[in-house]
């Protein structure tokens, strides 16, 4: 069982995801001795894009790539990965990277390094949306220049998609990314940022309070909870997540966007999205890593077939 193959766009970051998995986290000045270490693939954009594509999405992915050696193995593992690396440039430098501590419970610490992903450019944005034509969904996220996401954003309305922003890692909102999302999804962290009053999204009275600000459908996911969602009549709606004992919990937003992207592109209701979305997401906790610890392919259709 599959979804309908939709098309979606991914215009954002890349990067190289070195993860140290240890008893404890150091202090300032202080050296601990962890337990493990894996080098693996990340970025939320190519996070996001490996999930669609294993929920059987046809996925673009638009980013640009140092010339190192982590730009090399980072295109060969899109195309390993089924995605279309068509629209990956490469300039002189290095590479994104994002070193990840792990502490025993799963809670993680992240540090992104941007490094090539800063030097997208709008046009390149724009070229590849027109060149592709027939879109459903572009997602965006906040690890790439912002103008870049609006960019892309505007000309996937003007080819009739819908948009979807990950405002993470979380960073002050443009009015005019809010006015071209036509989905907002932060976590709780993200969440606060977002809100005025600054408060986490502790009652739905808080959680329509920024969807009526943000004026647009409004996810947020909530961790081990699920996710709270606004309908269309304003109210505001929870989805529970599976049960599970969580190992290492990165990577698991992305997860659920990238699972709610291909949902929503193929036609689905909000709420069996958001199923999808929490389904893959926790099943992703369950394993060390980040694309690493994602469903593969059969077991992504047992989860959509659940879904369905």
């Amino acid at each position: 069982m599959s979804l309908p193959e939709p098309v979606i766009v991914v215009v954002g970051s890349t990067m190289i995801d070195m993860i140290a998995y240890s008893q404890k986290i150091p202090q300032a000045g202080e050296t601990v001795i962890g337990d493990s270490f894996s080098l693996g693939f990340g970025g939320k954009g190519a996070n996001q894009a490996v999930m669609a594509s294993r929920m059987g999405s046809k996925v673009f992915m638009v980013n640009t790539l140092g010339d190192d050696v982590f730009g090399d193995t980072t295109v060969k593992n899109f195309q390993e990965q089924g995605i279309d690396t068509t629209y990956l440039s490469r300039v002189a430098g290095a590479s994104g990277v994002a070193p990840i501590w792990v502490e025993p419970n799963g809670t993680n610490r992240i540090i992104c390094v941007p490094g090539a992903n800063n030097s997208m450019s709008t046009t390149q944005a724009e070229s590849a949306l027109k060149s592709i034509g027939k879109v459903d969904v572009v997602i965006g996220q906040l690890e790439i220049p912002q103008e870049v996401t609006i960019a892309a954003f505007r000309q996937a309305h003007d080819l009739g998609a819908q948009t979807i922003l990950n405002p993470a890692p979380f960073a002050p909102l443009s009015k005019e990314l809010i006015e071209l999302s036509d989905w907002i999804i932060p976590n709780e962290t993200e969440f606060k940022g977002i809100n005025p009053a600054q408060k986490f999204p502790d009652s739905d009275d808080e959680i329509a309070s920024v969807a009526r600000t943000l004026g647009c459908n409004l996810v947020v996911t909530l961790g081990e909870k699920g996710a709270a969602y606004t309908d269309s009549q304003g109210s505001i709606r929870y989805v529970s997540a599976p049960t599970v004992k969580a190992i290492d919990t990165t990577g698991a937003g992305d997860a659920f966007v990238g699972a709610f992207a291909s949902g929503i592109a193929a036609g689905m209701d909000i709420e069996r999205s958001i199923k999808l979305g929490c389904a893959c997401a926790s099943d992703s906790v369950t394993r060390r890593g980040t694309q690493s610890s994602y469903p593969t392919l059969a077991q992504a259709e047992v989860i959509l077939a659940r879904t369905l």
